[in-house]
């Protein structure tokens, strides 16, 4: 029997793959450089990775993916395409497509089966990664999370940020919304009764100006968006990291 990705679609793997192409930068970061053949262009670690750059996420270069002849790509289904990922399907490229993680656990759980099916390995950096998420903290804040400007966009329900977050005992504001990525108005934002505004560097570049910009009189916490929302070798960094900006030590 073939096995599935997240999504439950067969990947066929004749054996551990050796050409890769990733179309997700967390995932890039995951995977052993030795094997990556192909990578976005937003796929800035791990540092100094010399491969070939195939585009964007949402947009890549599908022909040039193919060119590369890879025996594995890995995608992500709130991140790229159904179209592109069947597209590649078709030209006989076997795809593994990981769901958005709702949580911590689920992008870990997720990432192991990755590399037990593919590789049978069980990366160290993973099981760090494991043993340093299981603590939650008490909820000591509440606080809204922008990831875009233009419009406004916040973490809303069932995301990855706003469970590690919640992990190190800051609620988000919009955890209850009925989407996941809510776009109130800016009004509407300042009118939250929250502790904090935590504001990621990506996917929007807010700068620690944009606090007291947008947020007078509210604490604003300016943070990596890559330890807030990558899922890979990041979070053995990222706890520690958050925790120090969170307490106002530092970013």
């Amino acid at each position: 029997m073939l096995p599935v990705d997240d999504l439950g679609e067969p990947v066929p793997l004749p054996g551990p793959p050796r050409r890769v192409v990733s179309l997700v930068p967390s995932l890039t970061e995951a995977v052993d450089p030795s094997v990556l053949v192909g990578a976005t262009d937003y796929c800035t670690h791990p540092e100094g990775l010399e491969v070939d750059r195939v585009g964007g996420s949402k947009y890549p270069h599908v022909d040039q993916v193919i060119g590369l002849q890879p025996d594995l790509v890995l995608a992500n289904s709130e991140e790229n395409r159904p179209q592109d990922v069947e597209r590649l399907r078709a030209n006989g490229i076997p795809v593994w497509v990981m769901a958005a993680p709702a949580s911590v656990p689920a992008a870990l759980g997720s990432l192991r089966r990755l590399f037990g099916t593919a590789w049978d390995v069980e990366p160290d950096w993973l099981v760090k990664a494991e043993n340093l998420w299981r603590h939650v903290e008490q909820p000591r804040a509440r606080a809204i999370v922008p990831v875009w400007r233009k419009p406004w966009v916040v973490v809303g329900r069932d995301t990855f940020a706003g469970d590690v977050l919640r992990r190190l005992g800051v609620l988000n504001a919009y955890a209850d919304h009925a989407e996941r990525y809510p776009r109130p108005t800016l009004e509407e934002l300042q009118a939250t009764k929250v502790d904090l505004v935590v504001l990621p560097d990506e996917p929007y570049l807010f700068t620690p100006d944009d606090g007291p910009q947008f947020f007078p009189g509210t604490r604003a916490v300016h943070v990596s968006g890559r330890f807030l929302t990558w899922y890979g070798p990041a979070l053995v960094e990222a706890r520690p990291a958050l925790e120090k900006a969170l307490s106002g030590t530092g970013r």
